[in-house]
C-alpha cells in the first residue's frame, strides 16, 4: 500500500469492536501531539512507550499500519533518532487522515 497518493487507506474491521474504533483513532491523533512534545523535551523514553504502545495495540484493531508505524518510532526512540521520529508522525499523521474504516 502507497503512502504517496491521497487515496483513503481502507481498514476493515470487526464489527463487534465498532464501539471501540472511534476513540482508538482519537487517541492516536493525540498520541502525535505527546510525540511532538516529548521530542521538544528529548524525552526519548514518553516516545518510545508511546511507539510500543502503537506496536501492541494496532494490529489488535486491525490498524496494522499503527503497529508498524509504533515499531519504527520505537527504534527511533532508542536510538535517539530525531529525524526517524519525525518521519513517523508524518506518517502516522498521514495515514490517520487517509484511513477509512469499515466495519464487517
Amino acid at each position: 500500500m502507497s503512502m504517496d497518493s491521497n487515496d483513503k487507506i481502507i481498514v476493515y474491521v470487526d464489527s463487534d469492536i465498532k464501539g471501540l474504533i472511534p476513540g482508538f483513532l482519537d487517541n492516536r491523533k493525540k498520541d502525535i501531539t505527546s510525540i511532538i512534545d516529548a521530542l521538544t523535551e528529548n524525552d526519548y523514553e514518553a516516545i518510545r512507550i508511546i511507539g510500543h504502545s502503537l506496536k501492541g495495540s494496532g494490529g489488535g484493531y486491525g490498524f496494522d499500519n499503527i503497529s508498524d508505524i509504533g515499531r519504527l518510532l520505537e527504534q527511533g526512540a532508542k536510538t535517539r533518532n530525531a529525524i526517524e521520529i519525525r518521519k513517523c508522525v508524518e506518517r502516522l499523521s498521514e495515514y490517520l487522515e487517509r484511513v477509512k474504516v469499515v466495519y464487517e
